[in-house]
């Protein structure tokens, strides 16, 4: 006999999950389930990634103590079709199947086995899609003249440095320059690398030069 989990959820604390635990274990034992474990998020939004019973079933399902979750409705379960999709493709590594009631979906059978497939191509086109859009408006912006990325912190790091070896602090050399002290350092050791380069390279070019 397999054992089932039912999943229910509610988006509001005054709505009555009765319905969907009618259904659901009406539909197990039409099965032959035995019912392992109810699972109820109860006045949880859908959009919340760490629901206390769902993270509870995962980790049941996780050690195998359930073949089967069903739940009512896809809605109910995942907050999108990615996470609907990562969900089935982590239950089916486990062996565990997955039936949505009122969509018909039972990944036990041949059909519910492609309609997974099917969903998982979907996930996957939304993704390149969204990617896409991505890349096309960036190279929009960079046609445009746009320059990308975090714009940077214009600081005097001659200036940074000459404060700094006068004995002031970071933080105070910071107020007065009108930045952050971690800003106020940076600039401070750029300049003196490129200012240590400079001078090995002149000292370098001087002992190369004809006596």
């Amino acid at each position: 006999m397999q054992r089932a989990a039912i999943y229910v959820r509610t988006s509001t604390p005054d709505q009555n999950p009765g319905m969907q635990l009618a259904e659901l274990r009406l539909f197990a034992e039409r099965r032959g389930w035995q019912i392992a474990s109810e699972y109820l998020d109860l006045g949880v939004s859908g959009a919340k990634e760490k629901r206390p019973e769902l993270n509870r079933l995962m980790a049941d399902a996780a050690r195998r103590k359930i073949d089967v979750i069903a739940v009512w409705r896809f809605d109910r379960f995942a907050r999108s079709l990615k996470h609907l999709v990562s969900a089935l493709a982590d239950f089916n590594a486990l062996g565990v199947d997955f039936v949505s009631l009122t969509e018909g979906m039972d990944t036990s059978t041949p059909s519910g086995k492609v309609l997974f497939a099917v969903v998982g191509a979907m996930a996957e086109f939304e993704h390149d899609l969204i990617s896409e859009r991505v890349k096309a408006g960036l190279r929009h912006a960079v046609a445009k003249g746009t320059k990308l990325g975090r714009p940077r912190n214009c600081v005097d790091g001659e200036k940074a440095a000459t404060l700094h070896a006068s004995g002031k602090s970071w933080r105070k050399i910071a107020r007065q320059m009108g930045c952050s002290a971690r800003t106020a350092r940076r600039a401070s050791v750029v300049f003196d690398t490129e200012n240590e380069a400079v001078i090995q390279s002149e000292s370098h070019t001087c002992a190369e030069c004809p006596v």
